[in-house]
């Protein structure tokens, strides 16, 4: 005869949920999903590029910073992690991980320059 120890309880659970004809419905939080991301997509400059950018006289516009950052966001979206930024001005080396421009040249100085350890480009021309 077998016993099961009266400690032990058994629950018999289902698989998969029962199907039925529920419908995914949008909540708030669905709507409000952009926003939270854009407000945490802020745009860091690290202090290797803050130096060089002073450095260099590298003056770049709030405006030119948000469209790098629009961009950054983009392109993490597509699996880049590290990338080179090019405008008319300057070239960066940014980190879409970070959200963090690691490092800035002039762009006549970029333009004799091998870039490594990066997995996409991208070209803000005026």
């Amino acid at each position: 005869m077998n016993r099961l120890n009266p400690r032990i309880h058994q629950f018999h659970q289902p698989l998969q949920a029962p199907l039925g004809n529920k419908t995914k419905t949008k909540t708030k939080t669905d709507t409000s999903f952009q926003k939270v991301l854009n407000d945490t997509q802020t745009l860091k400059i690290s202090k290797h590029a803050e130096k060089r950018l002073k450095q260099r006289n590298i003056e770049i516009e709030e405006n030119k910073w948000n469209e790098i950052s629009n961009k950054m966001a983009e392109a993490k979206s597509k699996g880049v992690t590290d990338s080179l930024v090019i405008t008319n001005q300057a070239a960066f080396v940014v980190s879409t991980k970070n959200n963090t421009v690691v490092t800035a040249l002039g762009r006549e100085e970029a333009a004799s320059q091998i870039f490594t350890n990066i997995n996409g480009t991208i070209v803000l021309e005026d």
